[in-house]
């Protein structure tokens, strides 16, 4: 295996992931939600920062390059579509362009909605795809910029890569995720073993990421605008895939379960 992933939390609700190629020893902070969560977890695994992979502008996921570059004298790589957003870019990245990590070779899927440039970072050869914010285990982000066509392509894109795909996205709102799942779609059999799953994590203290794609493809109402059963569960029989998820996102940014 060339890539290990330290997962880590950072912030209130943030995920923190240190991407570590074993061959060359290079090392990328996936996001830079919170400097000293990521100086603590480089400590505990005795790495050194040599790369930050960003997948948008949001403060919370870029608030920590400014003191990570000082310290370490990092890389910084991030959207291009983004570049005016975010302070401390180096090299500027954008939907099928190749990165590597030392011998790591990493994909860039375009994942717009939350942000309009907002980007995912998939180690093919390892099964590894960072979502940031654009893809959560039994959820999604909120669109805060797009549009729902264009984020119901990109998470079909995401979804067309491989079932055995771990999935590190960048926060913890599994249960919350969980419930309003249930809500409508409440005969799953994927989605209740899961969501108990997810109860027993999170009552013992321990993280729900990464999640495998192949069990998201089955129990995340998002990753199945264009199941007939979600349409009708959402009183949209017959309706375009996207309408579909744009109901279900508005419906789950009104939940109150």
């Amino acid at each position: 295996m060339t890539l290990i992933v330290d997962v880590f939390q950072a912030r209130q609700d943030n995920y923190g992931y240190l991407a570590h190629d074993t061959q060359t020893g290079r090392t990328a902070a996936i996001d830079a939600p919170e400097a000293l969560a990521i100086k603590t977890a480089l400590l505990h695994r005795g790495w050194t920062l040599s790369d930050i992979f960003i997948t948008h502008h949001h403060t919370d996921h870029v608030e920590g390059i400014a003191e990570l570059k000082r310290d370490f004298g990092v890389t910084v790589t991030g959207p291009r579509a983004e570049a005016d957003k975010i302070d401390g870019l180096d090299v500027l990245v954008g939907p099928g362009e190749p990165l590597a990590l030392g011998k790591t070779a990493f994909e860039i899927i375009a994942t717009p909605g939350h942000t309009l440039g907002h980007i995912a970072y998939f180690d093919r050869a390892g099964l590894h795809l960072f979502t940031g914010d654009a893809l959560f285990s039994l959820g999604c982000g909120r669109m805060f910029e797009g549009t729902p066509e264009p984020m119901w392509e990109g998470l079909k894109r995401l979804r067309a890569l491989p079932d055995d795909t771990l999935i590190y996205c960048g926060h913890e709102y599994t249960a919350a995720n969980a419930r309003y799942a249930l809500a409508v779609d409440p005969d799953n059999l994927d989605l209740k073993l899961r969501a108990g799953q997810v109860n027993t994590l999170r009552q013992a203290g321990r993280f729900t990421v990464p999640s495998r794609l192949g069990e998201e493809k089955r129990a995340n109402p998002f990753l199945r605008a264009d199941d007939p059963g979600i349409a009708a569960a959402m009183g949209l029989r017959g309706a375009e895939p996207f309408a579909v998820f744009a109901a279900l996102r508005k419906g789950k940014d009104e939940f109150k379960g």
